[in-house]
């Protein structure tokens, strides 16, 4: 029989007094990281951006970044059984690497939920018009920027229903992103069960390359690594699950099982889908395969009746995905402005005594996405750009977490908690693989090439250099803010701080 009496042990430690309601069971929990790696809204959203640049052996990438996100994955598990609070990363990072390193890692995932949130919602138009003509409201579809206005145009609808059922509270969010998530986990396996049934060739399709990379330096390897993209933007968000932690029973157990069973099921359901799509394909050669992606796959293998369905499906997947990308920025903002860490703290973490949830920074962090949107509404290179920008800012603040974690560890300071998730042995390798991933990845991603950043032209150099420039500017200008104005104000807020004399504060 699980004790609530100490579920809010791990608050009490961090300087915090409970505010939250304790609502979300195992289910829940599980359901808000599935929904925000979201498999099917990440393979339909990227599929043909993963063959165009690698082929149909891009696949490889999919178990390669799963191998890679597991060692971060089970640090987060250690993180979570000892702190499942809100503001997962950004309580994590200060905890171990100090107010500053928690500020700035704070600082790159709120940027980066913001972002995702736009890049999601954009997600939208790589299907709702597939589905039917009627969704492309600006223009046919043919036009320069057709697709982009249309784009923002769909998302911003999208971004005011996450906006909407976020500020009425977590129940709500729960229940409609539980069902979301049901729905999404039976398309999915429905999808590859069908998609199994019209196989036409062996597995030896994975190898084929397409002759692509031929003329780069580095050869098939870089167009590899360009190509893998697709699979690194899927998997990641998985440390929503602790950061609905406050809102959870039993956080301490269930919040690192519910990371490593989203991480687990979307790495199967992902991998065998995108593995029976190229087997199954009419034609692995199609030019359609590296434009329109898996949406080409299901319509031309299943059918008008049943690709329709899935592509309903997807929709679904991909609402609810914006919903957990949205509600894991809510539990951000909360929390850093609770310690005083962000403009108008007091205003941002407070907790609606009807709702039982931040209101303000549902809004404030909906306006700013759908400002993202509109910024961009004219740029047809508006997809892979903004994708590419976010998962980066997404893998430097999980690095910011396990870095001064193994940091810790080094110096023997670290300890999981007791009775609970622990890796033991294997807490130091892992841990040193997971900074090394992080590093290398975050370097991958962010890489110069015309195929990510300046896809069609006419070539600039700061679009080539858009992720060092866009990141550079959002770390050293946050950062400059945070230690001339927000370090001299930080502190939890007196109505939010632990009762009694032991009662920490951030310094």
């Amino acid at each position: 029989m699980h004790d609530a009496s100490h579920d809010d042990d791990s608050l009490a430690e961090l300087g915090y007094r409970p505010e939250l309601k304790r609502t979300l069971g195992n289910f829940h929990t599980f359901a808000a990281g599935i929904s925000y790696i979201s498999i099917l809204t990440g393979t339909f959203q990227l599929f043909y951006f993963g063959v165009s640049h690698g082929g149909p052996a891009y696949w490889w990438s999919w178990p390669i970044v799963f191998c890679g996100q597991l060692t971060v994955a089970l640090c987060f598990c250690e993180l979570a059984a000892r702190y499942p609070v809100a503001g997962s990363v950004y309580n994590w990072a200060k905890k171990l690497g100090g107010p500053h390193v928690g500020w700035l890692g704070g600082w790159m995932m709120m940027t980066a939920t913001m972002v995702s949130l736009a890049a999601v919602a954009l997600a939208y138009q790589v299907t709702l018009p597939q589905i039917s003509g009627w969704f492309q409201f600006i223009g046919d579809g043919t036009g320069k920027t057709d697709a982009a206005a249309n784009a923002v145009l769909l998302g911003t609808v999208l971004i005011a229903f996450t906006t909407i059922v976020n500020a009425f509270g977590v129940k709500l969010m729960a229940q409609i992103n539980s069902a979301g998530v049901a729905i999404e986990l039976i398309a999915a396996v429905a999808l590859i069960v069908l998609l199994a049934a019209h196989i036409t060739r062996g597995p030896a399709a994975v190898t084929e390359t397409n002759g692509l990379g031929g003329g780069g330096s580095l050869g098939y390897l870089g167009a590899f690594l360009t190509a893998a993209l697709a699979s690194a933007y899927v998997m990641y968000g998985f440390d929503t699950a602790s950061s609905l932690g406050e809102e959870s029973v039993d956080p301490g157990r269930n919040a690192p099982r519910a990371i490593l069973r989203a991480l687990l099921a979307s790495f199967l359901i992902g991998g065998l889908i995108l593995l029976f799509a190229l087997l199954a394909v009419p034609d692995l050669h199609a030019r359609e395969l590296s434009v329109d992606g898996l949406q080409y796959v299901v319509l031309s293998t299943l059918g008008s009746t049943i690709g329709q369905i899935v592509l309903w499906c997807v929709v679904i997947a991909i609402t609810v995905c914006a919903l957990a990308v949205h509600t894991a920025g809510i539990r951000l903002a909360f929390a850093m402005a609770r310690d005083t860490n962000l403009p108008a703290a007091s205003l941002l973490a407070r907790v609606s005594p009807r709702f039982q949830t931040p209101v303000l920074p549902a809004v404030v962090i909906g306006i700013i996405a759908v400002a993202i949107l509109v910024i961009n509404v004219n740029q047809p290179q508006i997809f892979s750009v903004i994708t590419s920008i976010a998962i980066i800012m997404i893998y430097l603040a999980y690095l910011l977490v396990t870095l001064p974690m193994l940091i810790q560890r080094l110096r023997g300071r670290w300890e999981p908690a007791r009775g609970k998730f622990s890796l033991g042995k294997f807490g130091m390798p892992v841990n040193v693989l997971a900074v090394l991933w992080g590093g290398a990845m975050s370097l991958n991603l962010a890489w110069p090439r015309a195929a990510v950043y300046n896809a069609t032209g006419p070539q600039h150099w700061y679009l080539r250099w858009g992720a060092f420039l866009f990141i550079g500017v959002v770390a050293v200008g946050g950062f400059a803010y945070y230690w001339f104005v927000q370090r001299k104000r930080t502190g939890v807020l007196a109505g939010h701080a632990a009762e009694g004399p032991a009662a920490p504060t951030t310094t």
